[in-house]
């Protein structure tokens, strides 16, 4: 079953409690740190391909275009990538209405390909989770690297084995919003470290009318399946296609990665 497709246009509203303000600033602060330097003061981006293709971020698994467009924003010429099109029919609504440059592009993030180089890369919100094997992870890192500038940096996130195995594994979540809700059962495999979304949707036909007794509410189902990684299964994918591991934090704390930790931030390199 498709991920992504009917979730899609209720997306936005379950996870408007999403501190992506605070994501960006942590991908910001890793930019700054580690990413392709700067333009000389005073050169335009017009007076060459290399001063443009600095400033250029690439977001894989961009899904509604909702850190992409926090990002723009901040000055970043953006191109969002992700392999839904519903998600990214959304993101393309929302970049009409902000009237941003940003140019998205449905590929995978397995084998995507860039018309060019970027300064650097960002998937932040679960993508990294969604490659369920160690050889996905290295066809990710592999095109990561080719696509970017030497010198350029790529900052992910991932959830790690803690949060599905103790945290939220074989767990029921739900939650109703008036016009929509969801009921989100979760079935953690310890062997393969994969938690299985067994989400049901539940959209109203007529939202005006979704607070009154007697409104019909549209079931949809999709299966999402996510697996838990550690900070060293990272490191090794990463290496092996030939980036090197530059930093990691607590994405929700910001300080440094735990037993407790949750979600991870991290960023690794292109040699330059």
């Amino acid at each position: 079953m498709d991920s992504y497709t009917n979730f899609a246009y209720v997306y936005d509203t379950f996870m408007d409690q999403e501190p992506y303000e605070d994501w960006a600033d942590r991908v910001c602060g890793f930019l700054d740190a580690y990413g392709v330097p700067a333009a000389p003061a005073g050169q335009a981006a017009g007076d060459g391909p290399a001063v443009d293709e600095r400033n250029i971020v690439v977001d894989l698994g961009c899904g509604t275009g909702r850190l992409t467009e926090i990002l723009a924003g901040r000055g970043y010429d953006m191109i969002g990538i992700d392999l839904s099109e519903d998600m990214l029919a959304i993101a393309q609504e929302r970049k009409n209405r902000s009237g941003s440059d940003i140019l998205y592009s449905l590929q995978d993030m397995r084998e995507f390909e860039l018309y060019g180089a970027a300064g650097a890369m960002v998937s932040v919100g679960d993508s990294i989770n969604y490659l369920l094997e160690i050889q996905d992870l290295e066809k990710l890192f592999a095109c990561v690297r080719r696509g970017l500038l030497p010198g350029g940096v790529f900052v992910f996130d991932f959830k790690t084995v803690h949060l599905y195995r103790d945290v939220i594994g074989n767990q029921t979540i739900a939650e109703d919003r008036g016009d929509c809700a969801f009921i989100w059962d979760n079935w953690y495999d310890p062997e393969t470290c994969i938690n299985e979304y067994d989400l049901a949707i539940f959209v109203s036909e007529s939202p005006e009318a979704a607070d009154h007794d007697g409104s019909l509410f549209r079931r949809f189902n999709e299966v999402h399946r996510q697996r838990g990684y550690t900070a060293d299964q990272l490191r090794l994918a990463a290496g092996k296609a030939g980036l090197e591991w530059a930093a990691m934090q607590d994405a929700d704390q910001g300080g440094e990665v735990n037993a407790q930790t949750e979600r991870v931030m991290a960023a690794v390199r292109k040699p330059a």
